[in-house]
């Protein structure tokens, strides 16, 4: 659900937003062009994930970003990280060990005339 979440860009940028403090949903509705109705499906779907979560302020219901699904994805994606690291360096290793048999075979092939 977390990365179904974060795969819209428009929830990415609200959480963007809420990163830097909580916020209404009128606040949150400001920088982009489209309905309210709109960015509150956009911010259900945020819920729904655990990504964030809806505070009471007397009438006001302000939204709050939640850090803990985002350091369990953070955590799966450093796996894979590692995974693709190890991978690129054995394949820097290969054109390396390549580079230098190209080098050798360059300085022993004699020059055509």
């Amino acid at each position: 659900m977390t990365f179904a979440a974060l795969a819209d860009p428009t929830r990415r940028a609200i959480l963007a937003q809420l990163a830097l403090g909580e916020a209404s949903v009128t606040e949150l509705a400001e920088p982009f062009s489209m309905s309210q109705p709109a960015i509150s499906k956009h911010l259900k779907v945020l819920e729904k994930a655990g990504l964030i979560s809806r505070g009471q302020d007397a009438q006001r219901r302000p939204r709050r970003i939640e850090a803990a699904p985002l350091a369990e994805a953070t955590e799966w994606l450093e796996n894979y990280r590692r995974l693709w690291e190890g991978n690129f360096q054995r394949l820097d290793a290969l054109l390396d060990t390549m580079k230098a048999a190209q080098a050798r075979h360059k300085k022993h092939t004699p020059k055509k005339r």
